[in-house]
């Protein structure tokens, strides 16, 4: 038996199997409209045989973006160009989600093949705005600071983001707390320089992160499960760590969330990370044995094998895949048949499965 491929229950939704893409930007929407292209990717990987397909980080609103190519959920009509998408994926029989992001002072850059410079409104740019005027490199503008009366309509966007999400007909939603981006950015006394009650101590640097995830719980059906996705460490001293992920992961479940995605990074340019096979796994499995709740991990995770044993042994209860899944969009296929189980294949590929 499989423990990779076993079925996994949160709330009242049931996963097929462990594997999940995780989310990962594809710069290919046109002023935050998902077109064919999410359409082909995102599908491809349900045919594939995930159990769960998550969107990339979608913007909450227009300034919320990474990148003017990115997508967003900002209006009904937003969700409605992501609807046909996660209804294919669900016809696999695969999980829809989706991630609600806010990059925050990451925003307003180039494609990444074009070098992800910032840029500036005459090629779509905008101001960006984050907990402190701190700029994340040299050469990024100086953010906005936002003001305390500001933060409660970023909470609301996260909601009305996950009410959008909920109309697509996605059954998990992610908060993006992760890879530098605005949630992240309050949470890391790195970025975070405020003197109100938005900065300074670990219970007020949490507190924007914490609002956000109790907005978009109110807003999330009951029945359904919600994951944020975290940087369990910045890779840099004084700044955001393990413990403090745990004593996040700790309050978000008492507020409802259901799996920290466990990643790391992203905060600073600058940062050393010593990645390798499976690198970020101990976090998962620190934080699901120190805070009570579900983690998945992700990170360098490319062999059926390997994530055999990380799911096996309870190092973390699920696996995202992110490149591995580029690769190969149908990496659980063959898993499957690497670990010696036989797992269905859609019908129209059955010629190919002997």
């Amino acid at each position: 038996m499989s423990e990779l491929f076993s079925p996994f229950r949160l709330r009242e939704l049931e996963f097929k199997n462990r594997i999940f893409l995780a989310p990962m930007c594809q710069y290919s929407a046109l002023d935050g409209f998902a077109g064919t292209w999410h359409l082909v990717h995102l599908g491809g990987r349900a045919v594939g045989g995930a159990g769960l397909v998550m969107v990339e980080a979608t913007g909450v609103a227009p300034e919320g973006r990474i990148s003017p190519q990115d997508l967003g959920i900002w209006s009904t009509q937003h969700a409605a160009a992501l609807a046909p998408i996660a209804a294919f994926i669900r016809e696999q029989g695969c999980v829809a989600a989706i991630q609600l992001a806010h990059a925050g002072r990451k925003g307003s850059v180039d494609l990444p093949w074009r070098g992800g410079r910032p840029v500036g409104p005459e090629q779509g740019g905008w101001q960006t705005v984050a907990p402190s005027p701190a700029p994340f490199t040299a050469s990024h503008p100086v953010p906005r600071e936002l003001g305390a009366g500001e933060l409660s309509e970023i909470v609301g966007r996260f909601a009305e983001a996950a009410r959008h999400a909920l109309d697509a007909g996605f059954q998990v939603a992610e908060v993006h707390m992760a890879h530098g981006y605005l949630l992240h950015q309050f949470l890391s006394p790195l970025s975070n320089r405020r003197g109100d009650d938005y900065g300074g101590t670990l219970e007020n640097r949490m507190r924007l992160p914490l609002q956000v995830a109790q907005a978009v719980r109110d807003m999330w059906p009951p029945h359904l499960p919600l994951f944020v996705r975290i940087s369990a460490t910045d890779w840099v001293e004084g700044g955001w760590d393990l413990a403090q992920s745990v004593e996040l992961a700790r309050r978000l479940k008492e507020i409802g969330v259901d799996l920290i995605d466990c990643s790391s990074g992203g905060l600073t340019a600058d940062a050393k990370i010593p990645d390798g096979p499976g690198f970020q796994t101990p976090f998962a499995t620190a934080i699901r044995r120190e805070a009570g709740i579900a983690t998945g991990a992700v990170g360098l995770i490319t062999e059926p094998a390997q994530a055999e044993q990380i799911v096996a042994t309870a190092l973390a209860d699920a696996v995202f895949l992110g490149r591995e899944l580029l690769r190969d969009p149908y990496w659980p296929l063959h898993a499957a048949r690497a670990l010696g189980v036989d797992l269905p294949w859609p019908a129209q590929y059955q010629r190919g499965k002997r």
